[in-house]
């Protein structure tokens, strides 16, 4: 390819060319519209998905969901396309024609049964009424009995692939999801020609080509070293489930910033873009984010910090990290070996407090003075000393992802008295997310990981309170994306390699991403106050986490067994 010097980018590009990013979130979708030269974003653009979580009553029928449902509508995920995309083009004045490439990142594990031409079963008026016809969002967890029976299985067999996997697989992901299909609804399970993840769903609905993307082929399906697990694996789980992969799963693997095709004539008419240009393979929200915030060398740590926080990093070498979320061969970045790990919850911890737990005064304040509760809190919060509320939580009010894979845990908090104040609990949780990510770290430390420097991208980087928090409990400099739409941005990114504008992601990372360095430094008096409280949030982690409590475990059947009891109706 003859590369133009003075621009750093493929003759194949024009000064005025441009790529389309769209991020899928887990409430809405965003697109932006990038310059491939310098990664300018010139417009953008969101749509909120009109049905947004369904973890309550299906939409249409309102039957009632159990506990740990969370499900989604696949027509949402195109109202996007045909919304955000052009309106994103508008708002920067972007001419359609100017575009080359477009590409999409999305929530993970989120799955969608279809049939084999891509309709989603939920679709299909037989199903409409069926709760496991719809999407399955990454924070859908009542697959856990199928996830431990996966896990009890391959620990029995000694899979050599559940090493890759910290030793645990978990229930947001491709198995245990399919599974529960399976052993709950075999009638829907029968209809379903693809298990399909909605980041590849998505592309195939742009360019009707169906590749599966080696980024969640090899977190989420569990593939490693070319193969799923075995047959003989999937019959001694359940015999119907013998087939799963080579009936359900198996699909072409489309290498991360490859093309998966051109954008077909219905892909063109949803985004208004022209026809045959370069649609990317698909990707995952945290792991698209790294080159957006030139994070692609090892060492180098980038957390996605909104309803939940996922952690991505790149090695050259291939370690085993107790409660990771996995480890693929350029699963991140071609060419090195990319590690994730993750929070079940974070942002969400924080507006759950809000929405349930802070008295009518503090609301009227914040309206009074013109911000929102949440920044209330966090002003309030900011003056406190490391300790002075005499509070310490643990961060696992939607399970935890890592280091113990378990979503059957629940939310503390420890040190509860009559004088505590809402601020004091808001800052504990803040802090118990930073203890969750130390604690992250310190297992990717002790697996010969080193984390040297803290990218963080997403939206609760605007809060400088848990800016500070994070910085002084990891001892680590923080630096920050110097983007509000990572995702996107990270999509745009390999969508300007796809379209051949950039060599590799490294090239286009450097030309197109942008970091601010160290923007948060450690205290060391914090430093050493925190050390002192991370000892006790590691006693009940692991208290309530490995050791002979069960209760969690035990409240949460309690809570199944009573909405059994009572069908028909939400149990609070």
């Amino acid at each position: 390819m003859t590369t133009n010097v003075l621009r750093g980018i493929s003759m194949r590009a024009t000064p005025k060319s441009c790529v389309v990013g769209v991020d899928f979130g887990t409430l809405s979708g965003r697109a932006v519209v990038v310059r491939v030269a310098d990664g300018a974003e010139l417009g953008s653009a969101t749509y909120d998905y009109p049905h947004g979580v369904v973890d309550r009553a299906l939409p249409g029928s309102g039957a009632p969901l159990p506990p740990d449902w969370a499900l989604q509508v696949p027509d949402d995920y195109r109202g996007v396309l045909r919304f955000a995309v052009p309106a994103a083009l508008a708002d920067g004045g972007v001419d359609p024609g100017d575009v080359i490439g477009i590409a999409t990142d999305f929530t993970a594990c989120t799955m969608i049964p279809t049939t084999a031409d891509g309709t989603p079963l939920n679709e299909l008026p037989e199903f409409t009424g069926n709760r496991h016809a719809y999407v399955k969002l990454w924070k859908h967890h009542a697959a856990q009995p199928q996830a431990d029976r996966i896990n009890a299985l391959a620990r029995e067999r000694g899979e050599p692939w559940l090493r890759r996997y910290g030793g645990l697989v978990s229930s947001e992901w491709e198995f245990a999801k399919g599974l529960q299909i399976l052993e709950e609804a075999p009638d829907v399970y029968a209809a379903m020609d693809r298990w399909v993840e909605a980041a590849d769903w998505i592309v195939w609905q742009l360019c009707g080509n169906y590749v599966r993307n080696a980024c969640t082929a090899g977190y989420k399906a569990l593939r490693q070293d070319g193969a799923y697990p075995s047959r003989d694996f999937l019959t001694a789980l359940n015999p119907a489930f013998a087939g799963f992969v080579a009936d359900k799963v198996d699909q072409p693997i489309g290498q991360l910033a490859d093309r998966a095709g051109g954008l077909s004539a219905r892909g063109a008419e949803l985004t208004g873009l022209p026809e045959g240009i370069a649609v990317a393979v698909g990707n995952v929200d945290a792991h698209v984010t790294a080159p957006a915030a030139r994070a692609t060398r090892p060492g180098q740590m980038v957390a996605i910090m909104g309803t939940s926080t996922c952690h991505v990093m790149n090695a050259g070498t291939l370690g085993e990290v107790p409660g990771m979320c996995g480890v693929v061969d350029g699963g991140i970045t071609p060419g090195l070996w990319g590690y994730e790990a993750g929070q079940s919850g974070v942002g969400d911890i924080f507006d759950w407090f809000v929405t349930t737990s802070v008295p009518g005064d503090y609301q009227r304040e914040a309206r009074r003075r013109g911000i929102g509760v949440h920044e209330l809190l966090t002003e309030l919060a900011t003056g406190q000393a490391v300790g002075e509320h005499g509070l310490v939580a643990l961060d696992w009010h939607s399970g935890n992802r890592s280091v113990l894979v378990d979503h059957e845990l629940s939310g503390l908090v420890v040190g509860l008295t009559l004088a505590t104040r809402p601020e004091d609990v808001y800052r504990a949780l803040i802090e118990a997310t930073a203890f969750g990510t130390r604690r992250i770290i310190d297992s990717f430390a002790s697996a010969g990981l080193p984390v040297t420097e803290l990218v963080v991208a997403g939206g609760l980087l605007r809060n400088p309170l848990l800016m500070r928090i994070y910085a002084d409990v990891t001892n680590l400099p923080l630096s920050t994306i110097g983007s509000e739409q990572g995702p996107a941005l990270g999509a745009a990114i390999h969508a300007a390699v796809a379209a051949g504008a950039h060599a590799d992601i490294h090239a286009a990372s450097e030309a197109m991403g942008r970091k601010n360095d160290a923007v948060h430094v450690p205290v060391p008096a914090n430093v050493a106050a925190y050390d002192e409280l991370y000892r006790e949030y590691c006693h009940l982690h692991d208290h309530f986490g490995r050791d002979a409590s069960d209760v969690m475990h035990r409240l949460k059947a309690i809570r199944r067994a009573a909405v059994d009891r009572h069908p028909g109706r939400e149990v609070a």
